[in-house]
C-alpha cells in the first residue's frame, strides 16, 4: 500500500510538471503569433491600374521578403518588428509603406512607372556570369519549346480590355464628356486609390478550347462561349472571333515576336548576344524550382528589342517566368509603351506552356491636350493535353465558334472563368454599358465608324461608301452619287447593294445594284450576280480594283484616257474545293462602247467595210487559290482575311471567251497565275514579293487584253508602276515582278540624328515583261493625225523589259513616305520619265 501511495505520489508530480512545461509551451506560441507581423495585399500599376508581378517586397534594412505572383498578390510573414516595407521592381519608383508590427493588415499598393534608363557597358575582366547560363538556355531551346510537341490543346480564357487614359481637363470639359456626366464620378472609382484615371470603351470575355498541331503546324479554335461589351462594337460574329487566343500567341522561344505587325527581337533568341545586353542580379526559389533572375537591354535602345527581367530555371535552363517591355524610345509609331508578360509551366511530355500572360499596349498621345489609349490582353490556359493529336481534316477551319457563342448569362461566367472578376472588372463593364446607352456618345461612335469604313449604318441598312458619292473628270463633269448595302440586321443570308450616280456633262446615270446570298457558313459558300454601268478608262476595263474604293475613285478623277461606256451583267460562286484552297468561277457579259475614236476589223482579212466600234463580250471563268494556313474572319456578311502568314498565296486564272453566246464578239483564252510571299527578317524588317503572269489565246482587241497600269498622279500607288504613263503599254503576254522591302529601323536607328526622327528606309524593284503578238496588233482600225500621219493605237514590250527602281524614306510624321524612283528602260518613248519623286501614304506601327 505505501508503495502503491509512491507511485501514485510520483506520477502526479511527474504529470504536473508536464502539465506545467506544456502551457509554458502553448503561451510562448500565442506569445509568438501574437507578435508576428502579416501583411498581405496586390501591387498594381498606378498608369493602368493592372497588377504588377515579381515585385520585390521586404523589410526595409533586412532581407526579409517575398515577391508578387503574376497577380501582383504577396503575402509576408516575419516575427522582425520591423515598420516598413520596401516595394522595388524595376521600371517602377521605389516606394516605401508604414506598416504596423505584431498585426496582420492588407496593403494594396500603386507603383509608379520610371524612365528606365539603359546601363553603360562596363568591361571588367572575365566572362558576364549571365553568358554562360544564356548558352545552356540557348542549347535547350528547342526541348522546352512547345513547338517541339506533336500536338498540344487546351482550354483558354481570354480577357480584353480597352481604355482612354490621360483624360486631361480639356477632354473632362468638353460637350460629348459634360453630356455624359452620370459616368464621370465612375471614373475615378475604376482608377482606384492613388491609381489614375480612366475611361473604359471595350471589355471582353471568351472561353475557348485550342488545339495546335506541329510539324506541319496547323491551328483550330473552338470558341465556346463570348461576352462583349463596347462603344460602336457588337458581339458579332467578327469580335468573338479576335477576342479568342488565336491572337494571343507570344511564344519567346521564337528567334522574333511579332506583335503589332512589327519583328521584336526574343531575348533568348539565337542571336542573342548582338542585341542584347544581361546582368544576372540573384538566384531564388519560384514556386518549385530555383531560378536565375537574368536583366536585359538592347544594345542600341532604338532598336525592336525588351528591356525586362527573365527567370530561367537552373535544373534545366527552362523559361519560368518573363517581364518584357518595349519603351517610347524604340523605332515603333504610336505606341508608348508594349509589355508583355508571361509564366510558363511544364508539361508532361517535357516542352513548356505558358500558363498566364497579360499584354499591354500603351498607344500614345498624339497631342498635349489629347487623350491616350490602353489595351490590356490577358490569357490563361488549363487542362492541358500533349501529343494527341486529330485528324487532319480537324484543323481545316483556323476558327470556329459554337452556335451558342453568345449566349451565356453570369452563372455560366462565375462557374467557367478561371479566376473571377475583380470589382474594378466589375465596374468596367457596368461603366461600358452605360456610355453606349448615351445618344452623344452613340452618334460620335457612329460618326468614327463612318471615317473609317466609308459606311454609316442607319439600322439594317450601311449608306456608303462615301468616295463614290462625289467626282470630276473630263467625261462626266462634275458627277454626284448615292449608295447603300443591307447588313446583318437586315438578314445574314440576303445582301442588297447599289449605287447610283449622275454625271452633269454627258448627262447620263452609271449604278451598280447586286444580290448576294450565303449558301453557308461552314464551310464558307456564297454566289450572287452583280448588274453595272458604269464608265471606265481603258487600263481599268480589266483591273479588278472596284471593291478597293479610295483607289478605283481616285483613277478615274481627272483627264480619262480612252474611256468606254461599260455595262456589265454577271453571276458568281465562291467556294472552297479543299482545305487551303479556294475557288471562284464567274459568267459575265459584258457590253463596251468607245467614248472616243475607236474601230476594230471584225474579219481576218481586215476588210475595211466590216469594222465595229462597240464590243460585246461573254466570258466564263475561275480562279483558284491556295493559301496554307491562312485565316480568314467572318465579318458579319462577308469573309476577310487575316493577313498573310509564311506560306505564299497562289492564284490560278483561266477565263474563256465565248463568240456568238449573247451575241459575243470574240473566242479567246486567259491563262495567268499570281504569287504572293511575304518575307519577315526580324531585324532586318520585312518584304513583300508579287509574281504575276498572262497569256491570251486568240485574236481580240486591246481593251479585252492587259492595259498596264501607268500612274501620271504625283501620288504613289502600289498597283501602278510609277513612271509609266496612262495606257502607254499594252500586252496580250506578260510576266512582272515586284520587290519592295520596308527596313524598319535596321539602317536609320544607327543615323545619329535620324533615328531620333524614327525615320525608315524602304527599296523597290519593278520589272514587266511582255509583248503583242502581230493579229493582237492588225485587228485595230488605224487612225491618223491631221498631217496624215497613222497613230499608233498603243505601244508594246517587244524587245526589253520595263524597269522600275525606287528608294525612298518613310514614316515621315508616321505616315507619309516620299518615294524616288528611276525609270530604267523604255526611253525611246518621247514622253518618258527618267526620273520622279511621288508621295505615298503608308501607316504602320
Amino acid at each position: 500500500m505505501q508503495v502503491t501511495n509512491s507511485v501514485f505520489y510520483l506520477f502526479r508530480k511527474v504529470l504536473a510538471k508536464a502539465l506545467h512545461i506544456f502551457l509554458i509551451s502553448i503561451l510562448a506560441v500565442v506569445a509568438a503569433v501574437a507578435q508576428q507581423t502579416v501583411v498581405y495585399g496586390i501591387v498594381k500599376d498606378a498608369d493602368t491600374g493592372d497588377p504588377v508581378p515579381f515585385v520585390n517586397v521586404y523589410i526595409k534594412g533586412t532581407t526579409i521578403g517575398v515577391t508578387t505572383d503574376f497577380d501582383g498578390r504577396y503575402r509576408l510573414e516575419t516575427d522582425h518588428r520591423g515598420d516598413t516595407l520596401v516595394f522595388a521592381y524595376m521600371g517602377y519608383e521605389e516606394r516605401l509603406v508604414a506598416i504596423q508590427p505584431g498585426i496582420t493588415q492588407e496593403k494594396n499598393v500603386f507603383l509608379a512607372p520610371s524612365v528606365i534608363h539603359l546601363k553603360e557597358l562596363v568591361v571588367v575582366p572575365g566572362e558576364n556570369p549571365a553568358f554562360r547560363i544564356m548558352r545552356e538556355v540557348i542549347k535547350r531551346k528547342k526541348q522546352h519549346d512547345k513547338r517541339s510537341l506533336e500536338a498540344y490543346e487546351y482550354e483558354a480564357y481570354t480577357k480584353i480590355e480597352v481604355d482612354l487614359d490621360n483624360l486631361t481637363e480639356r477632354f473632362k470639359r468638353s460637350k460629348v464628356i459634360q453630356k455624359a456626366a452620370a459616368v464621370l464620378d465612375s471614373i475615378q472609382i475604376i482608377a482606384g486609390e492613388n491609381g489614375r484615371p480612366i475611361m473604359p470603351v471595350f471589355f471582353s470575355e471568351a472561353l475557348s478550347r485550342y488545339y495546335v498541331k506541329n510539324n506541319p503546324f496547323v491551328r483550330h479554335e473552338y470558341v465556346i462561349k463570348t461576352k462583349v461589351t463596347g462603344l460602336g462594337l457588337t458581339d458579332g460574329t467578327f469580335t468573338s472571333q479576335l477576342i479568342g487566343a488565336t491572337y494571343q500567341e507570344y511564344n519567346f522561344y521564337k528567334n522574333f515576336l511579332t506583335i503589332v505587325k512589327q519583328e521584336f527581337a526574343s531575348p533568348i533568341a539565337n542571336s542573342w548576344k548582338s542585341i542584347y545586353e544581361y546582368d544576372l542580379i540573384d538566384s531564388m526559389m519560384l514556386g518549385e524550382d530555383f531560378c536565375y533572375r537574368i536583366d536585359f537591354f538592347p544594345k542600341r535602345k532604338h532598336d525592336l528589342a525588351f528591356t525586362g527581367t527573365m527567370w530561367i530555371t537552373k535544373d534545366g535552363y527552362a523559361l519560368k517566368q518573363i517581364d518584357a517591355t518595349i519603351g517610347k524610345k524604340a523605332n515603333l509609331n504610336f505606341i508608348e509603351k508594349l509589355r508583355v508578360q508571361q509564366e510558363l509551366i511544364p508539361t508532361d511530355a517535357g516542352p513548356w506552356l505558358p500558363r498566364k500572360t497579360r499584354v499591354l499596349i500603351d498607344v500614345a498621345q498624339p497631342g498635349s491636350e489629347a487623350v491616350g489609349l490602353l489595351a490590356k490582353f490577358y490569357t490563361s490556359v488549363d487542362k492541358v493535353v500533349v501529343n494527341q493529336p486529330k485528324p487532319e481534316d480537324f484543323y481545316r477551319l483556323p476558327v470556329e465558334m459554337d452556335e451558342a457563342v453568345r449566349m451565356s448569362d453570369e452563372d455560366y461566367w462565375r462557374q467557367h472563368r478561371h479566376e473571377q472578376l475583380s470589382q474594378t472588372e466589375i465596374n468596367v463593364y457596368n461603366m461600358v454599358d452605360t456610355l453606349k446607352k448615351i445618344p452623344v456618345i452613340k452618334t460620335y461612335t457612329d460618326i468614327a465608324k463612318l471615317a473609317y469604313s466609308g459606311y454609316y449604318k442607319a439600322g439594317p441598312i450601311d449608306i456608303g461608301p462615301y468616295p463614290l458619292f462625289l467626282a470630276y473628270n473630263d467625261v462626266e463633269g462634275l458627277r454626284l452619287g448615292f449608295g447603300a448595302e443591307t447588313n446583318i440586321d437586315f438578314s445574314n443570308k440576303f445582301i442588297l447593294r447599289g449605287y447610283g450616280a449622275y454625271g452633269f456633262q454627258d448627262n447620263r446615270w452609271k449604278y451598280n445594284f447586286g444580290l448576294a446570298y450565303i449558301i453557308s457558313r461552314k464551310p464558307w459558300v456564297k454566289t450572287g450576280v452583280d448588274v453595272s454601268r458604269e464608265v471606265d478608262p481603258v487600263y481599268l476595263l480589266n483591273e479588278p480594283i472596284r471593291g478597293q474604293v479610295a483607289f478605283y475613285s481616285f483613277a478615274r478623277m481627272g483627264a480619262m484616257r480612252r474611256p468606254f461606256l461599260h455595262d456589265k451583267v454577271e453571276a458568281w460562286l465562291l467556294n472552297p474545293l479543299a482545305k487551303d484552297v479556294n475557288m471562284r468561277i464567274y459568267a459575265r457579259y459584258s457590253h463596251l462602247q468607245p467614248l472616243f475614236d475607236f474601230e476594230y476589223y471584225t474579219t481576218a482579212d481586215r476588210d475595211p467595210n466590216r469594222t465595229q466600234r462597240n464590243l460585246t463580250i461573254s466570258e466564263a471563268g475561275m480562279e483558284i487559290v491556295w493559301s496554307k494556313d491562312r485565316k480568314y474572319l467572318i465579318n458579319d456578311n462577308y469573309r476577310v482575311s487575316g493577313g498573310y502568314n509564311r506560306y505564299p498565296t497562289i492564284t490560278l486564272r483561266y477565263a474563256l471567251g465565248m463568240k456568238g453566246v449573247l451575241d459575243s464578239d470574240f473566242n479567246y483564252h486567259k491563262v495567268g497565275l499570281r504569287l504572293v510571299k511575304k518575307f519577315r527578317m526580324g531585324q532586318l524588317g520585312f518584304g513583300m514579293l508579287y509574281l504575276d503572269g498572262e497569256y491570251v489565246f486568240g485574236t481580240v482587241p486591246y481593251p479585252i487584253l492587259r492595259n498596264h497600269l501607268g500612274n501620271e498622279t504625283p501620288f504613289y500607288s502600289p498597283r501602278a508602276y510609277s513612271l509609266m504613263n496612262f495606257f502607254e503599254f499594252v500586252s496580250d503576254h506578260y510576266a512582272s515582278a515586284t520587290y519592295r522591302h520596308h527596313f524598319n529601323g535596321a539602317i536609320m536607328n544607327r543615323v545619329p540624328l535620324f533615328k531620333y526622327l524614327k525615320l525608315r528606309l524602304f527599296g523597290e524593284a519593278r520589272v514587266l515583261w511582255g509583248g503583242m503578238r502581230q493579229e493582237n496588233i492588225d485587228i485595230i482600225v488605224p487612225v491618223y493625225d491631221s498631217s496624215g500621219n497613222q497613230v499608233p493605237p498603243f505601244k508594246s514590250l517587244e524587245e526589253k523589259p520595263y524597269i522600275e527602281l525606287g528608294y525612298g524614306v518613310e514614316n515621315i510624321l508616321k505616315f507619309i513616305q516620299v518615294n524616288f524612283i528611276h525609270r530604267i528602260t523604255g526611253f525611246d518613248q518621247p514622253d518618258a520619265r527618267r526620273f520622279g519623286i511621288k508621295i505615298g501614304f503608308y501607316l504602320s506601327f
